[in-house]
């Protein structure tokens, strides 16, 4: 946008097949719209916004509720998620209940509870956003 040169094969490089796409669709731009989007008087030029990269990246709506196996692994962990949040609790409850073996039956609690955040991290890595910085890769 910068160079706003009329050849765009001068301001970018595109050496490989995967940019043959973009080749493609800049040369049906030159040849049937004068190399540019007719906005009609609807666009000033500026580009909008970027959207935060947890919605770039979002993959549950993006994938997860159309892919049958990820939606059904999705509400598998959700639903132990959930599970172990309960047993959790109920552990606590039986420890304060019958006052018998009081350290294992917290310990327990402790061990569910913490089993279940670490499984929210892993569902929403997996299912939600996993932030991807190509440099670092």
């Amino acid at each position: 946008m910068e160079n706003e040169s009329s050849n765009w094969q001068k301001a970018c490089f595109v050496p490989t097949k995967s940019d043959a796409l973009v080749v493609g669709f800049r040369k049906w731009l030159n040849k049937y719209a004068g190399g540019q989007v007719d906005w009609r008087g609807n666009h000033g030029g500026a580009l909008p916004p970027t959207p935060p990269r947890e919605q770039l990246l979002d993959r549950y709506w993006s994938h997860v509720v159309n892919c049958s196996s990820c939606n059904s692994a999705y509400k598998g962990f959700s639903a132990l998620e959930v599970i172990l949040q309960f047993a959790s609790l109920a552990f606590i409850g039986i420890a304060g209940a019958t006052k018998h073996k009081v350290n294992t039956m917290v310990a327990m609690a402790v061990v569910c509870f913490a089993c279940s955040k670490w499984l929210n991290q892993v569902i929403y890595k997996n299912f939600h956003f996993h932030d991807y910085d190509h440099a670092f890769r």
